[in-house]
């Protein structure tokens, strides 16, 4: 591989991870609820999805880790918003 080759491979190698990240249905539905409520709480998504909070934190710490969603401690709760634009113009485009 030439080293042009190689640059335009490492200018898409972060979008891909970014990609990789988002492509489970149940992330997907978890940035569209922080893009449409604001910082959420995990009792809050728990109520939307019905699923249990321990799925919904690993979850949130696969995006946390990829840097696709913070979170903000307040009190005993922890609120986590979209903090990634791109990941936030990819579910907005899908929806």
């Amino acid at each position: 591989m030439n080293n042009k080759n190689a640059v335009l491979i490492d200018k898409y190698e972060e979008v891909a991870e970014l990609l990789k990240v988002l492509a489970h249905p149940v992330r997907l539905v978890l940035v569209e609820i922080m893009i449409t409520k604001g910082p959420t709480n995990v009792t809050t998504m728990y109520e939307e999805l019905k699923m249990p909070q321990s799925t919904i934190s690993q979850h949130l710490g696969k995006m946390r880790a990829a840097k696709i969603i913070s979170g903000t401690r307040k009190g005993l709760e922890i609120f986590y918003e979209v903090a990634d634009e791109r990941a936030r113009t990819i579910v907005k485009t899908l929806l």
